[in-house]
């Protein structure tokens, strides 16, 4: 259970990556609550998993989840690069999630 509620930490991390974006172009009240509303689950989301998965870990993997669903979010939804090394680092990073969750 614990996992499953630190990738709903991972996922809202991406929408609230995806909701500074949104602020950045719109600078509006309801981005700046979508912002904030999706950074606070994933705060919430991530003090409950702690209570049973140890600190480095979740961290790493909330903060992994976060990264490459935030950079996926950049490439699919706004023209980002998708450079061959870019892909092998973001591959990198998701490999290394993965890893730490087969051996937790």
């Amino acid at each position: 259970m614990a996992w499953i509620v630190l990738v709903m930490a991972g996922l809202f991390e991406m929408l609230g990556v995806l909701f500074i974006n949104i602020y950045a172009k719109r600078n509006n009240i309801s981005s700046l609550l979508g912002l904030v509303l999706f950074f606070s689950l994933s705060f919430v989301c991530l003090s409950i998993a702690m209570h049973t998965i140890p600190m480095s870990t979740s961290y790493a993997v909330w903060t992994g989840i976060g990264a490459v669903g935030g950079a996926l979010l950049g490439i699919i939804y706004y023209g980002e690069s998708k450079d061959l090394k870019r892909m092998f680092f973001i591959g990198l990073i998701l490999a290394s999630t993965i890893g730490l969750k087969l051996i937790s």
